[in-house]
């Protein structure tokens, strides 16, 4: 059985990767409050790690403030602790099962961290999308190789995956200096 060359998946796989990005970089705070702010954090509920939307509803009621109604009354000591130790720089005040998040002015240099991290992220992301470039080139190889494929359209094809890993590692360098300009205003 041979593999079948479409460009539409390898399009749809690269899609996804600037999707995960745009998640990633949704949870980057950038001095307003955003209920996906704490998306990344899990919580050891129960002796497993679980997301904090499976254990609490976040809200936002103000600004610079976030709320966290806890489920499970019990579970509030371990999801402030969560908060504490996600490295967001949040310092959660327990009030029972309810939980306040105040979102503290950022400075300078933290601005400059949240900076950083962005351009992580972005780097990830082009690192996937290259990956499913390389599967891709890859495949049209073996394809040619086998001859399932003739050596004008593998190299035609090639084109085309180069052509469409350029065009998402475009948007990505797009996403991250918004997200970027985005965090550095002040």
């Amino acid at each position: 059985m041979t593999e079948e060359f479409s460009l539409e998946k390898l399009r749809a796989r690269m899609s996804k990767s600037v999707d995960s990005l745009k998640s990633d970089l949704a949870g980057l705070r950038t001095g307003r409050a955003s209920a996906s702010l704490l998306d990344p954090i899990t919580v050891d509920a129960y002796g497993s790690p679980t997301p904090l939307n499976q254990v609490a509803t976040v809200s936002v009621p103000e600004s610079r403030m976030l709320s966290v109604q806890v489920w499970d009354r019990s579970m509030a000591a371990a999801v402030d602790r969560a908060i504490r130790e996600s490295g967001l720089g949040l310092n959660p005040i327990a009030e029972g099962a309810l939980i306040r998040v105040p979102l503290p002015e950022l400075n300078e240099e933290r601005r400059r961290e949240l900076s950083k991290v962005a351009h992580q992220y972005a780097e990830q992301a082009r690192v996937a999308i290259r990956h499913i470039r390389r599967d891709g080139i890859e495949l049209l190889r073996k394809l040619e190789k086998d001859g399932d494929m003739s050596q004008d359209d593998a190299r035609t094809n090639t084109d085309r995956v180069q052509k469409a890993t350029d065009d998402f590692i475009a948007d990505v360098d797009t996403l991250v200096a918004t997200k970027e300009q985005e965090i550095m205003q002040v």
